[in-house]
């Protein structure tokens, strides 16, 4: 059997072992990126196809006769058309909770980050106003405990509620918003909307980009929120509005954000929260997820996809939503 990774350099493939993945089956092929008028190509003959961010529409599925099985090498499968490939009586597979540690502490990382003013204090310190000041510490930036702050989480599946336990151990009180697009009244242990943006110090997004989560975050939600507030996005770039954002920081409506996605990756086209310098912006790379300890778990997550769907005994099988 022959399989195809289309897009390999996503995962950082130079510093993890790629054996568990090698030893499924016999022919593999590796591509670092696949762009679309390669794809047919690059999968012709393949019996199994593992892509990251590289989409397959229909017209691709009905073109590969040879697939039996894609495995996708992240938890979210938004980028494969789910019901051509039932209907090509092609499996599935979804790779889940591979990253949870990871995510969470990259996401305390920015909280601390930005409650504490680190982001501010560096370049004061490389200013030469420690140097220059009159007492032993520079107070200059107020920093606040986390520590009975309350931390509102925006999507409530294995993240979100890792990053709630971490909360509460800081001793943050925890609310839970009801899910985005459900208008009814919010089910016990959950908080509306609303009531979430209006009363939460932090807010932390957890939820997968899909209609009802598209522009989530938006002017009117950024206006709800407290003057003192802080906007963390390790979810997905199109949650929160990009241009509301910006101005919203600058205009000094909420105290602070940091987001580890954006609409367009790479962004390559500029987008708001670059083309002006914002201080009270923390902006990483979408590596919120990529600790070499996750990669890996990745790759031999895969490797056991594989070989369950060998075995007859397919996993972490994700199917087209019932309409």
């Amino acid at each position: 059997m022959r399989g195809v990774f289309l897009d390999i350099n996503t995962v950082g493939p130079d510093d993890l072992d790629l054996r568990p993945l090698t030893a499924t089956l016999e022919d593999w092929s590796f591509a670092e990126q696949t762009s679309a008028d390669e794809i047919r190509q690059v999968t012709q003959g393949a019996d199994v196809v593992i892509t990251n961010k590289v989409a397959l529409d229909r017209e691709t599925l009905l073109a590969a006769k040879t697939l039996r099985l894609i495995c996708v090498a992240a938890t979210g499968t938004n980028n494969i058309d789910l019901e051509s490939a039932e209907q090509c009586n092609i499996t599935v597979c979804n790779v889940r909770a591979y990253a949870t540690s990871s995510v969470v502490e990259h996401v305390f990382s920015l909280i601390l980050s930005l409650n504490r003013r680190l982001h501010e204090y560096q370049p004061a310190i490389s200013r030469g106003e420690w140097n220059n000041a009159d007492a032993f510490c520079l107070l200059d930036y107020p920093i606040r405990e986390l520590a009975g702050q309350t931390l509102g989480i925006v999507g409530y599946g294995e993240l979100g509620r890792a990053v709630a336990r971490m909360g509460e151990i800081f001793g943050m009180k925890v609310l839970v918003a009801q899910r985005p697009g459900n208008h009814n009244a919010p089910e016990a242990g959950r908080v509306s909307l609303d009531q979430l943006f209006s009363q939460a110090d932090i807010i932390s997004l957890h939820c997968p980009l899909s209609k009802d989560t598209a522009n989530l975050i938006d002017h009117e939600e950024l206006g709800k929120m407290r003057k003192g507030a802080l906007l963390i996005n390790t979810a997905r770039g199109g949650i929160v509005n990009e241009a509301a954002l910006a101005q919203a920081l600058l205009a000094g409506r909420i105290a602070g954000a940091a987001t580890d996605v954006l609409s367009e990756e790479p962004p390559r086209n500029g987008n708001p929260l670059l083309d002006t310098p914002i201080p009270n912006l923390i902006i990483t790379p979408h590596i919120a997820w990529a600790s070499v300890n996750a990669r890996q778990t990745l790759i031999n997550e895969l490797a056991a996809n594989i070989k369950a769907f060998l075995d007859g005994k397919p996993r972490n099988v994700v199917t087209a939503p019932c309409h």
